[in-house]
């Protein structure tokens, strides 16, 4: 069973900063690209950040220069470090992983369940 646990998110003040945590527990035989998602209400889900497993980053133009995505290998962990956060910044963000479990031939995308965070004075 995989599962992908988040943590980090929470009130900020504008100009402050946050570090998202989201680590997945389960037997992979591969995780490929990790990414960040977020969703605003009334809004559809976007993406804001991805990373490769051999450290390749690509970020929406809305969070590049203030965000960044940083993975390890190791724990099979994702991190998201946001600076210089802004009201518009304020949504659910999802952790992603596109990974293959021991056993299993093809790659699944696997979805963690949301955490809130809120950018507001």
């Amino acid at each position: 069973q995989v599962q992908l646990v988040e943590s980090g998110g929470g009130l900020v003040q504008p100009g402050g900063s946050l570090r998202l945590s989201c680590s997945a527990s389960g037997t992979f035989s591969s995780i490929r690209t990790m990414a960040w998602y977020r969703q605003a209400p009334g809004k559809e889900r976007e993406l804001v950040a991805t990373i490769t497993r051999d450290g390749t980053t690509n970020y929406a133009t809305a969070v590049k220069g203030r965000f960044t995505i940083s993975r390890d290998n190791a724990k099979n962990t994702e991190y998201l470090q946001m600076n210089s956060l802004k009201p518009e910044d304020t949504a659910v963000y999802y952790c992603n992983i596109n990974a293959r479990r021991i056993g299993d031939i093809i790659f699944i995308n696997y979805w963690g369940q949301g955490t809130q965070v809120t950018v507001s004075s």
